[in-house]
């Protein structure tokens, strides 16, 4: 992973990571490195700045997720690929399938925008708006990339933790095809195929997946779960690209993926194992052109991006099976114009509007034919940015953001940031940005609605330095960052109230009170100590807290944000063309709720992964994931998966 800035301890555990880092430094294995780590060719963002820019550019705090790093990491699942990425955390509900959320440097798993290409996943039919990351799994990805800090600026509402775009291969010729196939423990299956070829003015690419498991229970074993909870999950990726001349190109692309996971629900108030089960259907497409005038320096993007999102719970054992039955799309229209002004100058201007609808029901045995839930809420936005190089070791960003909700108003975003290349190997990097989350249509318009309710307004900013020794056989890096999220929205429950608010609606409303705040650092290492020996390593420390003085959990930590997270690996090529590596994730205590009564206990994990090159188009590769078998929850009550065993093949044409 390419990850910068990256930050460092706070005071209670500096004492000890600055052992670490000292005795890893001083270390003997350190004046035997040569060769330059990264080839001396750079990561591209594209996600930071809207813009294609070299990392050393780039003054947002990005960790790039290659092609290589998602094949050699073995994951199955997106979000536990980017569990191991600085000031990110993960919490599941069971295995396979369950209910999976992401948070960023603390932010809440609802402000966070997930893209595909820069189009946007998250789900409008669900209560806080969030993208479910169950049916999110490692398949034809060219790079995933994770920005962190709020990004309202460029990318809209809810990007106030951060934003996490996946971008898809751009396909080229000639005809060229691979497929891989693995099993493992609980009678899991994973196949996935793509194919593409490309020409001088069309070029295509498809690919799918297709995952099968038997599952564990999703009620946790140790408190009496036996029944597992299968998932299967199947999915299937198109893109073309046409040139229709030298500066003008067509393109459309689509993804679509169909899940189905079994879960427990509860008997009562207690979870329990139940035989209900969940499905979901996502489609996302985009189609677009671009054209270039002016030799190539003002380049024009127009496209329309549409995602559907189609959910539906069931459970066999009841009268009513469809227990729940939502809908949620999004479609956006958008323009975007990016002008060279001069080698050292240049502009990003944007046009959107952007239009979400929600279709909701909950059956049961007393309404069996509910009434759904509807609603709609357009918010048309304009951004600009410039990029100004006014030295080549010094580059400098500013930007701003308007945006007009039809129902709550207008509101105003801006960002800045600096990266500075003190000497080749020193980079100095800031940045601050502002974040704001729209209410949800459901926020709005359902039982608990209110119409009154404003935008989730954040503030946040970070500064970090990255080092580069021996020819960046050595990398460092540690960033400090603090953000203040205010007029965040809450449920408010009328149980036993009679204020005038509880007595209008005893069932309780959505309202603007909260605020929190988090603050940390985080530190990141990576380093080739000989030709064929690598390791990386980073850390995260980090303080989330509810500051809304007042309230019954004034000061309390924010539920399921462990205070430190640590990842390493080490890797070792071995001369026959075998890979073997050692990981270790490490999370600490943390608790489940808000008011901090449940505790979720610290955990480590180790894995083993092994490949084997057996032909310049042939792989075998396998993994023991959770080695030792470590018993843990990331969420109170929930099973997750012990020891599991993964062998597979990789077949390139």
């Amino acid at each position: 992973m390419s990850t910068h800035p990256v930050s460092g301890p706070t005071p209670r555990a500096s004492s000890r990571l600055l052992t670490l880092s000292v005795a890893l430094l001083l270390h003997p294995a350190w004046s035997a490195m040569a060769a330059d780590m990264q080839d001396g060719v750079e990561d591209v963002i594209v996600t930071a700045n809207r813009i294609a820019q070299e990392t050393s550019r780039v003054g947002d705090s990005v960790t790039v997720i290659t092609a290589k790093e998602q094949r050699l990491s073995q994951k199955t699942a997106v979000s536990d690929l980017l569990a191991l990425t600085p000031g990110v955390t993960v919490a599941r509900n069971g295995g396979f399938g369950g209910t999976t959320t992401i948070r960023i440097r603390g932010a809440e798993s609802h402000q966070t925008m997930v893209l595909i290409d820069g189009v946007k996943l998250n789900d409008p039919s669900s209560a806080s708006g969030e993208f479910n990351f169950a049916d999110l799994i490692t398949t034809d990805f060219a790079q995933i990339e994770v920005l962190r800090g709020p990004q309202s600026t460029l990318w809209g509402s809810q990007a106030i933790g951060g934003v996490v775009n996946i971008v898809t291969p751009v396909p080229e010729g000639p005809l060229s095809a691979s497929v891989s196939a693995e099993g493992g423990t609980h009678e899991t299956a994973i196949m996935r195929a793509h194919a593409q070829a490309g020409g001088d003015r069309f070029a295509w690419r498809v690919s799918g997946n297709y995952l099968t498991s038997d599952g564990i229970s999703a009620y946790s074993r140790d408190l009496g779960g036996r029944e597992p909870d299968g998932y299967r999950n199947v999915g299937f990726t198109a893109r073309g690209i046409l040139h229709i001349t030298d500066n003008v190109s067509a393109e459309i692309r689509s993804t679509w993926s169909d899940g189905r996971s079994d879960y427990d629900g509860f008997v009562g108030f207690n979870l329990a194992d139940t035989p209900e089960y969940g499905t979901t259907e996502e489609l996302t497409t985009y189609a677009g052109v671009k054209f270039d005038v002016f030799d190539g320096r003002f380049e024009n993007r127009i496209g329309f991006a549409y995602t559907d999102t189609d959910r539906k719970d069931t459970d066999p054992s009841s009268t009513v099976p469809t227990t729940f039955d939502a809908d949620g799309r999004n479609e956006r229209w958008e323009y975007q114009g990016t002008l060279r002004i001069t080698e050292r100058v240049s502009t990003i201007v944007g046009l959107e509007s952007e239009r979400s609808e929600l279709s909701s029901a909950s059956p049961t045995t007393f309404d069996p034919d509910p009434a759904p839930l509807t609603g709609e809420v357009q918010i048309d936005s304009a951004y600009a940015q410039v990029n100004v190089t006014p030295i080549d070791a010094l580059s400098l960003t500013a930007g701003v953001r308007y945006d007009d909700h039809d129902t709550f108003g207008g509101h105003t975003t801006t960002r800045a940031s600096a990266a500075w290349s003190v000497t080749p190997s020193t980079i100095l990097r800031a940045s601050y940005g502002e974040g704001f989350k729209a209410p949800t249509l459901y926020q709005l318009y359902s039982l608990y609605g209110n119409l009154n309710l404003d935008a989730e307004e954040a503030e946040s900013w970070d500064a970090g330095i990255e080092q580069h020794f021996f020819d960046k056989q050595l990398v460092v890096s540690a960033t400090y960052f603090d953000r203040d999220t205010t007029n965040m929205i809450d449920f408010v429950s009328c149980w036993g109230e009679t204020s005038p608010d509880c007595l209008a609606r005893p069932d309780g409303y959505y309202d603007n009170f909260q605020q929190t705040n988090a603050h940390g650092v985080e530190l990141a290492m990576a380093a080739h100590l000989t030709e064929q020996l690598s390791l990386t390593v980073n850390y995260t420390n980090m303080d989330a807290e509810n500051t809304a003085r007042g309230t019954a959990n004034f000061g309390h930590s924010l539920p399921r944000r462990p205070d430190e997270t640590t990842n390493a690996q080490v890797s070792y090529e071995w001369p026959v063309g075998l890979t073997t590596t050692v990981a270790v994730q490490h999370a600490s205590r943390s608790f489940d709720t808000i008011s901090n009564a449940a505790v979720l206990d610290g955990y480590t994990l180790v894995d083993f992964r092994a490949s084997l090159a057996l032909s310049d188009s042939l792989e075998v590769y396998g993994r023991i994931e959770n080695a030792f078998d470590e018993e843990y929850e990331t969420v109170k009550n929930y099973g997750t998966l012990g020891r599991t065993f993964y062998a597979g093949l990789r077949q390139s044409f």
